[in-house]
C-alpha cells in the first residue's frame, strides 16, 4: 500500500521546525527514524496532511553523558547509544534493553527518543524511562517542558505530547551506587515484540543486602507498569529474598490482555518469572 498524499517539510532548525508544527497542529506527523511511522503511514493508520521531517536538524543529534544522567536527543539512533561504551558505563541498563530492540537494521535507523513518543506498551524503552524515573523534553513555539515518565505515558501508542510539539529529548537519571540493573523478556522470534518483559534495578548495601529493587514490565498493561518490590526483599542477601512473594506481588500489579499470540494467564504467570530472574542479575551486577 501507498501513504495517503501528504505536504513534506524538511526544516533546517529547530525554530522552523516548531513554527511549521505549530502552524499545523494536530494534522502533522514526525519523521526521526520513521520505523514506526512509516508502516502506519502506509496501511493508512496515520494520514496527515503534513509530513515534518527533522533529520536535518543537527542540534537534535547528540546525547551527552553526564555525572547525573544521560540525556538523548531526538535524533539519536538507537544503535549509536548502544555502542556507546560511556552510556553503558553511566547507564547500563540502556544498552541492555537496546540490544532487545527490533533487528540490527531497525536499530540503525530508528530513534530513541522516537520509540518513547510511539509509546508502545511493549516497547523497551518506555519501559526503561519509567523504571528510571526518566522525562521527556517536549518543545514548541514559545517554550519547553519536562514531562516526567510517570505523566508522558498516556495509553496504548498515547502520550502527553501535544499537537503543535516536538520532543527533542529524553534523560536518563543515573542509579545510586551499587546498582545492578537487568533486561530479560521473552518473544515468540528475537526481535519480535515480546510476549512479556521486565527490567529491574536493584541496589545494594555494603553487606551486599538488598536496599531497593524495582521493576517495569511490558506487554501486560496499557503503559509500562512499575512495581517497587524493595519491602519484600527486607533487606536480605539476594540469595535469601523470597523470590516467589516477589513474583506474586508483581504479578498482582499486572493487567495483562489476551490476544493471538498468548493468553491473559500466560502473560501473569511469564512476568512473574521474569520478574525474579531479571531481579536476581540486576543484584548479581550490582555486587
Amino acid at each position: 500500500m501507498k501513504p495517503a498524499p501528504f505536504d513534506y517539510h524538511a526544516p533546517r532548525d529547530l525554530g522552523e521546525a516548531l513554527e511549521v508544527l505549530a502552524e499545523a497542529g494536530e494534522h502533522a506527523k514526525v519523521l526521526a527514524g520513521g520505523q514506526s511511522l512509516i508502516p502506519l503511514l502506509n496501511m493508512r493508520l496515520a494520514a496527515p496532511e503534513r509530513l515534518v521531517d527533522i533529520n536535518r536538524i543537527a542540534a537534535l543529534e547528540p546525547f551527552e553523558v553526564t555525572p547525573d544522567g544521560v540525556r538523548v536527543g531526538a535524533l539519536s539512533r538507537h544503535s549509536q547509544v548502544e555502542r556507546s561504551a560511556e552510556v553503558a558505563a553511566a547507564q547500563p541498563l540502556l544498552r541492555q534493553a537496546l540490544r532487545l530492540v527490533a533487528h540490527p537494521v531497525i536499530r540503525n535507523r530508528g530513534t530513541v527518543v522516537g520509540s518513547l513518543v510511539h509509546a508502545d506498551p511493549a516497547a523497551e524503552l518506555p519501559a526503561v524511562l519509567a523504571l528510571l524515573g526518566g522525562s521527556v523534553r517536549l518543545a514548541r513555539a514559545g517554550g519547553v517542558r519536562d514531562v516526567p515518565a510517570a505523566e508522558f505515558f498516556t495509553g496504548p501508542l498515547e502520550s502527553a505530547l501535544e499537537p503543535g510539539e516536538l520532543a527533542v529529548s529524553a534523560y536518563f537519571p543515573n542509579p545510586p551506587e551499587r546498582t545492578g540493573s537487568a533486561f530479560v523478556e521473552v518473544a515468540r522470534r528475537h526481535g519480535d515484540f515480546a510476549l512479556a518483559g521486565v527490567a529491574a534495578v536493584v541496589t545494594v548495601d555494603d553487606d551486599l543486602r538488598v536496599r531497593a529493587a524495582r521493576v517495569a514490565c511490558v506487554g501486560v498493561g496499557p503503559v509500562p507498569m512499575t512495581a517497587d518490590v524493595s519491602e519484600w526483599c527486607e533487606r536480605r542477601p539476594a540469595s535469601t529474598v523470597d523470590w516467589a512473594a516477589v513474583s506474586r506481588a508483581v504479578q498482582d500489579r499486572t493487567e495483562p490482555e489476551a490476544d493471538i499470540h498468548a493468553t491473559a494467564e500466560y502473560r501473569r504467570h511469564l512476568v512473574g518469572v521474569l520478574a525474579v530472574r531479571a531481579l536476581t542479575e540486576a543484584a548479581r551486577n550490582a555486587a
